[in-house]
């Protein structure tokens, strides 16, 4: 470790440009975040254009700080509104809105917040210290080990990012052929463009991710409209006896560490997301309590193991993409796209060509935590009252910012047109059940998966006995055909019962 680029790194990390951007991103994400229905991705698809202007460190430190200032402002709604911002605060709500009710909403609300900087921070720590290795050793791959583990990664995530494997695959291959879209890299020849010039690159992934995530959210907001009654926000008052005392924080630590460690493991496998990681975290910390009949009517552990597990997924999720490349999640999958519009290939290269950028982001993402922890503290009554504001006015404020951002990338209407596409496949793909995890995250790598697998072929010359050379390719190979065989065996139970049962 060449510890002269790890100190310019850290004087990048705290120059006021630096704080700047990373304030602003941990302070728009706690506003959206607080937002019921708005979750990270939506954020970060969002504030993808707005990162345009920004430095190359600049721009992924303020989208990284957006990520997780949301998962810290989804607790707040979880808490006041029983209504999270988003799914993985959902077992927030079970012990942190009984606990609002009972008259101590500000000591929910610490509890949450301490509990998300404290699993952040220890991720990204392990973050820190697993990424470097693990890029090192990524390196040493060849195009047959990359082809290899990006294959198995699609599949995993098909397998785990849907209710059934066929849909999950379904979602994949869609994502793969829209991702072939464009010019062949290697002949040049045009690829389903339909002779549209404005195809020539492919669709822009700024209208994919807005219009799958943002726009379609939208949508779906929009209609429940019609029918759900929101919920009533719990007020914030001046009672003595709502405040969090050092006995009662202190109790909470094992359990945060324990969701820490939940959340980190949960993380750094494509696929899994925090919700997986939150609702398992609040199981085990369940388990783990000689009380556990004081859970869901307002237990601090609850509140704490929730919110560690989900906060720490988001460092975790960058271990994949620093060391292979290959995106965690969807806010990970977006910060692909940031990458890429600042000229950089994101992967185990990105720490040989630009150490000093890895180890600024890295630094940068604790300053993040610090600030996230200052603004959730002094600002606590402030997010409260966003939680007041009605759906009917942030659902145009949203679509705006959606069209706006598009129009920002110079498309003009034919990128409109893209946008309200994507919009209505994310819409559908949403009531019908349909990964759109697995299909953003398949559209996103196919370019690096086709690359790889093209050069595999012509290193190969077509001959594979060469993968006997080979063994973690053939490892990885392996593993793919197994998680077919078993996903597929998992669907297959999971609707024989229901297929067989009496009609009503």
């Amino acid at each position: 470790m060449d510890f002269s680029i790890v100190g310019s790194a850290i004087g990048e990390a705290l120059t006021l440009d630096s704080f700047i951007g990373i304030g602003g991103g941990v302070l728009l994400g706690y506003i959206i975040g607080v937002i019921p229905g708005l979750s990270r991705s939506v954020a970060i698809a969002i504030a993808i254009p707005l990162t345009f202007y920004m430095s190359p460190y600049i721009a992924i430190s303020f989208l990284i700080g957006l990520s997780k200032g949301t998962a810290a402002g989804s607790a707040v709604s979880a808490i006041l509104l029983n209504a999270p911002g988003e799914a993985s605060s959902a077992a927030t709500c079970l012990d942190g809105y009984p606990m609002a009710k009972n008259g101590r909403p500000k000591t929910a609300l610490k509890i949450g917040l301490l509990a998300s900087v404290l699993g952040d921070i220890l991720a990204t720590i392990i973050l820190i210290f697993v990424a470097i290795p693990f890029a090192r050793v990524a390196l040493l791959f060849g195009p047959y080990e990359m082809a290899a583990i990006l294959a198995f990664a699609l599949v995993f995530i098909a397998g785990l990012s849907s209710g059934s494997l066929f849909k999950g695959l379904a979602a994949c291959g869609l994502g793969i052929l829209l991702g072939t879209v464009g010019l062949d890299s290697q002949t040049g020849m045009p690829r389903m463009t339909f002779g549209y010039t404005e195809l020539m690159d492919g669709f822009p992934l700024i209208a994919v991710a807005i219009g799958t995530l943002a726009l379609s959210e939208m949508f779906l907001q929009a209609e429940r409209l019609r029918t759900e009654r929101h919920n009533m926000s719990v007020k914030i008052n001046d009672n003595p006896d709502d405040r969090l005392s050092w006995p009662e924080f202190r109790r909470t630590i094992p359990t945060i560490m324990r969701g820490t460690g939940v959340g980190t493991f949960v993380g750094a496998l494509p696929g899994l997301g925090p919700s997986v990681a939150s609702f398992m975290s609040y199981g085990m910390a369940k388990r783990a309590s000689k009380t556990p009949e004081r859970f869901g009517k307002g237990a601090p552990e609850g509140i704490a193991a929730s919110e560690s597990a989900d906060n720490a997924v988001i460092p975790a999720a960058l271990i994949p993409l620093f060391g292979l490349g290959i995106p965690g999640n969807v806010s990970a999958a977006l910060l692909v796209g940031a990458f890429a519009i600042h000229g950089i290939t994101v992967g185990p290269l990105l720490l040989r060509e630009q150490p000093e950028l890895l180890y600024s982001i890295f630094a940068g993402m604790i300053v993040a935590s610090i600030l996230m922890l200052i603004l959730g503290w002094f600002g606590l009554k402030l997010f409260a009252q966003i939680t007041r504001v009605p759906p009917h006015v942030v659902i145009p404020i949203v679509i705006f910012f959606c069209i706006a951002g598009m129009l920002l990338q110079g498309y003009g209407g034919f990128g409109l047109i893209i946008l309200l596409a994507f919009a209505v496949l994310g819409y559908l793909m949403k009531k019908f059940d349909y990964s759109f995890v697995t299909f953003l995250v398949a559209f996103i790598i196919t370019p690096m998966l086709e690359l790889n697998l093209r050069q595999s072929i012509i290193l190969s010359r077509g001959d594979p006995m060469i993968l006997l050379e080979r063994p973690i390719a053939v490892f990885f190979i392996v593993c793919t055909i197994l998680a077919l065989i078993a996903l597929a065996v998992r669907t297959v139970k999971v609707r024989k019962p229901v297929a067989e049962a009496p009609a009503d």
